[in-house]
């Protein structure tokens, strides 16, 4: 009998360790990927990878060691291991849910696929497959969590530390306590902010980061409206209210439109998620918070959120007071007579229209100013759509609009990312992509209406937001709704449904063992190759970044772009960056297997077609510079430089006694200064935006006449050779 309860009290003693160390895994996860950037950039998503995949094979080893802790007693054996896999698959996969994680998956394979098949940019799809490995093993974690006890307090926990470090870092650095690198965009451009700054927090980019801490508010907010529904004791209603000021003051100084609006669709859903007697305690845990942060967004504003630290950090500590204390009086109203109650609501109704009119009259400027930004948006959208048109089911890969946007722009528009999550995906992935998408969405969706209702609204943020800026190229803004799903799945009412451990459907007819060694050798295959793909990345890296450094010498640099080459030879800036330290045919090569990678490339034609200028073959050079401006003919500096060199191969075939090879080449020429000078002259008389500055210059101009001067006129010994 004793035996038995400690043997009971030392499986409790081990489960409950896992999950300490799991939930410890999640979170820490979590917290890297909100202080990397948003994990938008991909030199940042590499460590996760590694990072991630390592937490995973922790938590298998300490599975193993607890597992053999309580059943061998020490004694390892072939049937003992055996066992280990068959419980470690069975911890995985027993649960109805488990599926959930197969989304992000299915998508990181796909990309996969663009990767052995072909894409627009090789390098751009093995990014997104590495990016979407990092998400698909984070669910699996999650999902884990999510099936164990206690795994919602988990949940809860890296929910509220994620949302904090986010606010507060924002507000410390918006009130000048905080110092925090390019956490402030600062513009004088009215349409982009009315007040010359915009807060972008950590994500560095403030529309992201004004959808993100929306979808935070929004889910503190639910929270408080239930404790404020209940009496209860001051403190506990303090602590309940406590980040609701901070959030929407970070929210409000984002200065983001598309946020404001998303959050403001989301909330209105939110309300009427709330049950009839919950919608009033709702807007009582508004009211004051939201008027106290519309105050602190105009001081802050004012001083273009550069204050000076004492008055800033006095000015948030005076808001946050006012908040917490106007709360509290609402509150007390509101549990009073029926007076006491029409005096809580008008002051409710009064709080909002302050807080509404502070933040109109703040940015009303903006308003007026911003017609600009959304009329490219859509010129930009329509030109996306084209493209999308060409391969509409399959997709073109991954970092499609990055990579082709020069080629299909219909005006010179500044836009390396589409600005619209959908699209974008679209782009990449085509039809079958999207349907992954709808497929996940739609399922956490639907668990969340069932068991999690509260945590609705904040995924509305983040599928509106994401459908019209590029919120889901930030890596963090997925983790984001992977926690939201797992914590819905983690609901009670969803583990008691599930209690009786049934496995996936589709793996049913299949007998236990052949499962057990069919999911581990995916397993491992999986997590051993992204490992090794995220590792590949991470080498090329570190050799291109100490290459380009200042200190390096030409032998070395030489010695590592080779390395940084043989690690990835996918990147058309580390092949480039090499054949400029070779010569002759070992550099062409160079450049024409990148370009077997990246068939979208301009640089590569462009370099390619300086070789042949600088060998003399005009004909060849006019090729390769023709190819590379249709993928770019919006820039002026590759124009120019297309034609300075096709003017030095035309000097070189003449010099080497092929004068009619040599007025060919220049005649080449001729054409792509014409070309150029065309659609100069239309960029110029048309009243579409010029982002991107184009124009003819005077180097064009003096290029365009020697190439006429050698194509048609005598060979003039006055035609100087000057370089751009």
């Amino acid at each position: 009998m004793k035996g038995g309860k400690s043997d009971e009290k030392a499986k409790w003693s081990s489960e409950s360790a896992l999950t300490a160390v799991l939930g410890l895994i999640a979170v820490v996860l979590l917290l890297a990927g909100c202080l990397c950037r948003g994990l938008f950039y991909a030199t940042d998503v590499y460590p996760m990878v590694l990072m991630a995949s390592g937490s995973v094979l922790i938590w298998f080893v300490l599975f193993i060691m607890c597992f053999n802790a309580l059943k061998t007693r020490g004694q390892l054996g072939i049937a003992q291991w055996l066992d280990y896999l068959k419980r470690l698959y069975e911890a995985i996969m027993q649960y109805a849910h488990f599926r959930w994680m197969l989304w992000p998956l299915a998508i990181a394979v796909w990309f996969g696929l663009h990767v052995g098949l072909g894409s627009v940019s090789v390098q751009g799809s093995l990014e997104e497959m590495l990016r979407w490995s990092l998400l698909a093993i984070f669910a699996l974690l999650t999902v884990m969590l999510a099936a164990r006890a206690n795994g919602a307090k988990w949940f809860a926990c890296g929910w509220q530390l994620a949302g904090g470090l986010l606010v507060l870092s924002g507000v410390l650095a918006a009130c000048g306590v905080l110092p925090l690198p390019y956490g402030v965009m600062r513009t004088a451009d009215p349409e982009i902010s009315s007040a010359g700054a915009r807060l972008g927090g950590l994500l560095q980019y403030p529309n992201a980061y004004g959808a993100i801490v929306g979808m935070y508010a929004l889910e503190r907010l639910a929270a408080a409206a239930r404790v404020i529904a209940r009496p209860l004791s001051a403190g506990r209603l303090i602590a309940a209210v406590l980040p609701l000021m901070p959030a929407q003051a970070a929210f409000l100084l984002s200065e983001s439109r598309g946020a404001w609006l998303a959050t403001g669709c989301a909330a209105v859903a939110a309300f009427a998620l709330q049950r009839r007697g919950a919608r009033l305690p709702l807007l009582l845990a508004t009211a004051a918070p939201l008027a106290c942060a519309a105050w602190l967004y105009r001081q802050l504003a004012a001083a273009q959120l550069a204050p000076a630290p004492v008055p800033g950090l006095l000015a948030l500590a005076g808001a946050w007071a006012a908040a917490l204390l106007g709360t509290l009086l609402l509150c007390r109203l509101w549990q009073s007579g029926a007076r006491a109650r029409a005096a809580a609501l008008t002051a409710t109704v009064l709080a909002g229209i302050a807080a509404a009119t502070v933040a109109v009259a703040s940015t009303a400027d903006r308003m007026a100013a911003g017609v600009g930004t959304g009329l490219s948006r859509l010129q930009m959208w329509r030109d996306a759509l084209k493209l999308w048109t060409e391969a509409a089911w399959l997709g073109h890969g991954g970092e499609t609009w990055r990579n082709m946007f020069r080629a299909i722009q219909s005006s010179p528009y500044v836009g390396g990312e589409v600005h619209n999550g959908i699209l974008d995906l679209a782009l990449d992935t085509g039809v079958i992509g999207l349907l992954f998408i709808a497929g996940w969405f739609f399922s956490t969706l639907r668990t969340m209406w069932r068991h999690a209702p509260q945590l609705l609204p904040s995924v509305i943020v983040f599928g509106l937001h994401g459908a019209m800026d590029f919120d889901w190229s930030f890596t963090f803004n997925w983790m984001l709704f992977i926690w939201l799903g797992g914590w819905a799945l983690s609901s009670s009412t969803l583990q008691e449904s599930v209690a009786d451990p049934k496995r996936p459907g589709f793996l049913r007819p299949l007998s236990p063992w052949p499962q057990v060694i069919l999911t581990g050798l995916f397993v491992m295959f999986w997590l051993g190759g992204t490992v090794w793909l995220a590792g590949q990345q991470v080498a090329a890296e570190q050799q291109y970044r100490l290459a380009m450094s200042k200190d390096t010498g030409g032998e070395e640099r030489k010695v590592l772009l080779t390395a940084a080459y043989k690690f990835n030879p996918y990147r058309p800036d580390i092949a480039t960056s090499l054949s400029r330290t070779l010569t002759g045919e070992k550099a062409e090569t160079i450049l024409v297997q990148s370009l077997s990678f990246s068939p979208a490339s301009p640089q590569l034609y462009g370099e390619l077609g300086r070789l042949a200028a600088q060998s003399g073959r005009g004909e060849l050079a006019g090729s390769y510079f023709e190819q590379g401006l249709v993928l770019n003919r919006f820039d002026a500096s590759s124009q120019s430089q297309a034609l300075y060199w096709m003017e030095q191969a035309s000097r070189r075939e003449l010099a080497s006694g092929y004068a009619e090879r040599g007025r060919q080449t220049a005649a080449a020429g001729v054409r792509i200064y014409q070309r150029y000078r065309q659609l100069a002259e239309e960029v110029a008389a048309g009243e579409e935006r010029n982002d991107r500055r184009f124009g003819i210059g005077e180097e064009a101009l003096r290029y365009g006449n020697h190439l006429r001067l050698l194509a048609f006129g005598p060979l003039a010994s006055e035609v100087t050779r000057k370089s751009p």
